[in-house]
């Protein structure tokens, strides 16, 4: 699918670039439910986002020293056994932190994530079929299933 590490981390940075008008959204706003949008906030979408980020970030740096990931492996498993149960944890848990803190998550996260992956052996995810797809299901496809309740919450916002 991707010749080269830069080909999909362009793709990435511009698939996560309208997510960044979330930050520029007040705390009321952010913090106010939007019925279009699975009834989720601007911070429950930015959370969510970031936290699955964060689990690639891990990742990442697993990959970047070894030939596989423990953090991965054990994500799989879990998503085998808990579902969207673990997307209810990320929620509670990140509704639990101050704005400061998921602002602070959501401007550093995508951009930490991108420069690990620019150290990480290609042999280890771009020509890596799992490693490849679960960084796709992370990051550029996870944003692109997101993208209308993005739009209800901006939109909201106006």
């Amino acid at each position: 699918m991707y010749l080269n590490a830069l080909e999909f981390l362009e793709e990435e940075r511009e698939a996560w670039r309208p997510y960044e008008a979330l930050d520029a959204l007040s705390d009321e706003q952010l913090d106010a439910p939007v019925g279009d949008a699975r009834g989720w906030t601007g911070r429950d979408l930015m959370a969510h986002l970031v936290a699955w980020q964060l689990y690639a970030l891990e990742t990442a740096r697993e990959l970047a020293v070894n030939e596989t990931s423990p953090t991965k492996e054990r994500l799989d498993r879990e998503w085998d056994e808990r579902g969207d149960a673990i997307n209810q944890d990320i929620q509670d848990e990140w509704r639990a932190l101050g704005l400061d803190e998921v602002r602070r998550r959501f401007r550093t996260t995508p951009g930490e994530l991108r420069g690990y992956l620019t150290v990480v052996p290609e042999s280890r995810w771009i020509k890596h079929a799992d490693h490849l797809r679960y960084f796709i299901d992370e990051t550029i496809d996870h944003y692109s299933e997101h993208a209308a309740d993005l739009e209800a919450i901006l939109e909201a916002a106006e």
